[in-house]
């Protein structure tokens, strides 16, 4: 599926519906084309009647989905892949049901065995940050398929699903570096969370690969919020050695640094060169709109429900993927200032 993604410039999400002849997601014809004459192309063989029946076939075997996830409240992506899913289960019958377990793991058997006692039959287990977990017993258990959705399990005892945050966070300080920007400061998130920690790898291979020596002064600490992204851009910017560009490492802060520069009477791009991260909708309400990379939360949905009910083995097996996190180019940024 990746070889096939890269010919044909489209997500593994989109290669695995296709290839598995899932026809409730909204995929173009074209793209659909495009998709299984790479595939043939490459020696794959494929036989159109399953691609065309596969979903008619296998959909109404499962007539309730459960969607356990840990928060619904302190970010928008969990809602972005609800909508995924319930996008993927839009023509299969099948109707979906959720449930939020909070961080308390002492909850989870009692919401799993009701999840069960109200008819659920396949499981998708959800995370609002990335992270590895332990599975809860009283899931794995079950004989019942689950996958896992923005986190992982060292287990491996079930497909997992998670953002490419190593390749985003390269994307992101990619599109600065082809804008001419050389001295390119970053603003992280919460330093032990994975997403945090990856997109800093991703800032660093791309400076890496572009032979821009890092300097650790041009990274400020952060916590998602618009404040320390504030307090971020203004470290970065009283310094002796001022950056021409800033990643912030998620539209939130991004907003923050936005305030400060214009504070400065610093004009963005012309000035300053400014970058998010998540593709939240206020990125396209701010001034200039902010070019960000996408978190394809929704695409994770839609994947999630493809891996339960698209494939022969219903949701088993070791799977992990991951999922590109799109560059989303706008206004915020131009060439580097002379």
């Amino acid at each position: 599926m990746s070889d096939v993604a890269r010919a044909v410039g489209c997500s593994q999400s989109t290669v695995s519906i296709v290839l598995n002849g899932n026809q409730s997601i909204s995929i173009s014809p074209d793209t659909r084309e495009k998709v299984i004459e790479a595939a043939r192309n490459m020696g794959y063989k494929i036989r159109q009647a399953e691609l065309l029946n596969t979903a008619i076939t296998r959909a109404p075997e499962l007539r309730r989905v459960g969607f356990l996830i840990d928060s619904l409240s302190t970010s928008p992506e969990g809602i972005m892949a609800i909508r995924g899913v319930q996008n993927a289960l839009q023509d299969t019958g099948a109707v979906l049901v959720i449930y939020e377990v909070g961080n308390d793991p002492k909850k989870a058997p009692a919401i799993i065995d009701a999840m069960v006692q109200d008819g659920v039959e396949a499981f998708i287990y959800a995370c609002i940050f990335t992270r590895d977990i332990t599975v809860p017993d009283a899931l794995r258990s079950l004989d019942r398929p689950y996958v896992l959705l923005n986190c992982t399990d060292k287990t491996a005892e079930a497909p997992s699903i998670v953002p490419s945050e190593i390749a985003g966070g390269q994307s992101a300080t990619n599109a600065l570096i082809a804008a001419g920007h050389q001295r390119i400061g970053t603003i992280m998130g919460e330093d032990f969370m994975s997403a945090a920690q990856d997109r800093l790898k991703g800032y660093r291979r791309a400076l890496a690969t572009a032979d821009i020596p890092f300097d650790p002064a041009l990274v400020q600490p952060g916590d998602w919020s618009a404040s320390a992204g504030y307090s971020g851009t203004k470290a970065l910017m009283e310094a002796d050695n001022q950056p021409t560009a800033i990643f912030c490492q998620n539209d939130r802060m991004a907003i923050g640094c936005y305030e400060y520069l214009k504070e400065r009477g610093l004009r963005i791009p012309e000035d300053v060169s400014v970058i998010g991260y998540d593709d939240e909708e206020i990125s396209r309400h701010l001034t200039p709109m902010l070019t960000t990379v996408n978190l394809p939360h929704r695409e994770m949905g839609e994947w999630a429900v493809e891996r339960l009910i698209g494939t022969d083995d219903h949701g088993h097996g070791p799977t992990a993927e991951k999922l590109e996190c799109e560059l989303v180019p706008r206004d915020s940024i131009a060439a580097r200032p002379g």
